[in-house]
């Protein structure tokens, strides 16, 4: 007996030695985590600037697209490691030059009308603006668990056309809307992290009858800039073509090769103090060659593609009346 209390006592004290040994390990380190408050509110905006170009039977068809999402978050009630948080689309601006034929709408302008160039497109944004999920956070494991709305959201955007919301179903999967409304846009690590230090997240952006990224971002520490914590981030994405025709589009995607690079490495500034993701900046290029059939022709196309996505957080909303930004608080 005497034998069985000391090894029953020396199992204890490694384990003891062990917690205590890797709570030392971790203090140095920067733990990343979404901090939520019930009812308290947060706002986010997220414009993304592309520059392509499509180059068909040698004619260069140049495009200039920008898009602003202006988002609400509101942390309603918590069980346990979930929080139930509802997401707002507060606003949308977009911007499109497609070889000189500008398209404009902005929502949060009350002035402003769209642009007659396409309504059908027009229709469509302002069909965004006010859509509401229900999300399910999970926060020890800093993920998106369900989302709930996707039904009543694809009939708004659908309109009553049924072919539409028949090719929304097959883009909005719910793989895609956990992405799209996961406030910390999948970048927070699921363990504290020292300088120098890097992690993977990897994902899958299927785009339906446009065809699939497998994307992977790669994150590194950078240490304290301020009162911020900065992380380093070199994303990649791999193209592949769908695998099936979907109707409803006026071409199908038979093949491609697509390769990405960033031009240089993005940065992440974590504020530990909100518990949040003070501002992104990513910027990636994406060149290659599809095969496209366009009324039973096929057709080489050439692409060569610049993304620049900047996503900010506020305490206060991005939509304003005098359509200002809103002024940031002493320390933010």
């Amino acid at each position: 007996m005497p034998r069985l209390r000391f090894a029953v006592a020396a199992l204890l004290m490694t384990g003891l030695l062990t917690a205590a040994t890797g709570q030392d390990k971790d203090k140095d380190k920067t733990r990343f985590e979404l901090k939520l408050t019930k009812d308290q509110t947060f706002y986010q905006d997220m414009t993304t600037t592309v520059m392509q170009t499509i180059k068909v039977q040698g004619q260069d068809l140049v495009q200039k697209q920008e898009q602003s999402f202006f988002f609400k978050w509101t942390p309603v009630k918590q069980d346990g490691d979930k929080w139930q948080v509802k997401q707002t689309i507060e606003g949308v601006k977009m911007k499109i030059d497609i070889s000189g034929n500008p398209i404009e709408y902005d929502s949060t302008s009350p002035n402003a009308a769209g642009s007659a160039g396409n309504p059908g497109l027009t229709d469509f944004f302002k069909g965004l603006v006010g859509s509401e999920f229900n999300i399910t956070f999970n926060a020890k494991d800093q993920r998106v668990e369900k989302v709930e709305g996707r039904d009543e959201f694809l009939k708004k955007l659908g309109s009553g056309n049924a072919q539409m919301e028949s090719l929304l179903k097959k883009i909005l999967t719910d793989e895609a809307l956990k992405q799209m409304s996961d406030p910390t846009f999948g970048l927070m690590p699921d363990q504290p992290k020292g300088v120098g230090e890097t992690w993977e997240k990897k994902s899958t952006l299927s785009l339906g009858p446009v065809g699939s990224y497998e994307v992977t971002y790669k994150f590194t520490y950078k240490g304290k800039e301020k009162d911020l914590d900065k992380v380093e981030v070199v994303p990649t994405l791999t193209y592949k073509a769908p695998t099936e025709q979907t109707d409803g589009l006026l071409f199908r995607i038979k093949s491609g090769n697509l390769t990405s690079e960033s031009p240089a490495p993005g940065s992440i500034l974590y504020n530990p103090k909100s518990g949040r993701i003070e501002e992104s900046n990513i910027v990636i290029r994406l060149k290659g060659e599809l095969m496209v059939t366009i009324g039973g022709t096929d057709t080489k196309v050439e692409l060569s593609q610049e993304q620049m996505t900047r996503v900010r957080t506020s305490d206060k909303s991005y939509v304003t009346k005098d359509g200002k930004e809103p002024a940031k608080e002493p320390g933010k």
